[in-house]
């Protein structure tokens, strides 16, 4: 049995499907259908029941794939260890995120620091971002939603208020603050439904009593700041405005909106070095930061 074989196996038994699973490898498929009959023949039963050209897993693979999976993971925790073993700048961290735009300047920072570390970055969803650390595929989650589970551990990074943004032309763009009732009957621009932040701002808006009429729904923060300010409607937003910005920022007096962004990670899995490292400079990062915003307002 060997190590390649154990490796598209877990592939073919994610994917079903042997035409899909050969172009995620790079393989032929006539290779491939032959290194997993030789794996059947290895372990001695077949691991999948074929009709024709589909494949679907049995409940010997099913079996099978848990042990594979905890001995794909074991040794590539034991190539981070080994790597670790060699410093910091041999390392590699994989990250996962909802959003990038707050990463964006932290990241170059360490980048800046530690050039040779190699990161790999994946956007997904609240329930993919779990499913990735569960599984071992990532170090790292930096979300702005809980995630609580059993065996995840979290930090808290970046406390962020949420404000009312309103174009510079608006009724209440003079103001230094605002209650969310006040424009309750305001056309509203939100993110389409399911979207991380939609989920946080739906749960502000019910706070203050209303469901806001939606005349658009978008995926970026940044087609909302454009929205906004070309009269659409208002929005919640994170602090995207600017001295030269068409946005006006308005803090929000009732109900409390704030967003606390979380690194999240495995704590029964390897946290390599190179991982450790990024989440400790993220910390101080985004503390520093804090402490200057402070300093500044002052």
């Amino acid at each position: 049995m060997e190590l390649l074989q154990l490796q598209y196996f877990r592939t073919v038994a994610r994917l079903e499907h042997m035409t899909r699973s050969a172009q995620e490898l790079r393989v032929a498929q006539p290779a491939l259908s032959k290194t997993i009959a030789r794996l059947e023949k290895d372990v001695g039963v077949p691991l999948f029941d074929r009709d024709g050209r589909h494949i679907r897993l049995n409940a010997f693979g099913r079996a099978f794939l848990n042990k594979v999976e905890a001995a794909l993971t074991l040794l590539e925790e034991g190539q981070r260890e080994v790597a670790d073993l060699a410093g910091l700048e041999h390392g590699s961290i994989h990250l996962t995120t909802s959003t990038l735009e707050r990463l964006s300047e932290p990241l170059s920072a360490f980048l800046s620091l530690h050039p040779n570390v190699n990161f790999r970055i994946t956007q997904a969803s609240m329930e993919e971002m779990a499913e990735l650390i569960e599984a071992g595929e990532v170090d790292l989650c930096f979300t702005p939603l809980p995630m609580e589970r059993q065996d995840f551990s979290a930090v808290s990074v970046l406390n962020e208020d949420v404000y009312l943004g309103v174009p510079r032309t608006h009724r209440l763009a003079g103001r230094t603050s605002v209650r969310l009732d006040e424009v309750a009957h305001e056309p509203f621009i939100g993110y389409k439904e399911g979207y991380h932040f939609q989920k946080m701002n739906e749960g502000f808006l019910q706070s203050a009593g209303f469901s806001p009429n939606y005349v658009c729904r978008v995926d970026e923060p940044a087609a909302i700041a454009k929205l906004v300010s070309a009269g659409l409607g208002v929005a919640l937003v994170g602090n995207c405005g600017g001295p030269d910005s068409p946005l006006r920022l308005l803090p929000i007096a009732y109900p409390a909106c704030q967003r606390r962004f979380q690194l999240i990670w495995h704590n029964k899995r390897y946290l390599s070095l190179a991982a450790r490292s990024f989440r400790d400079f993220l910390v101080d990062y985004f503390d520093r930061h804090e402490a200057t915003s402070v300093k500044q307002a002052k």
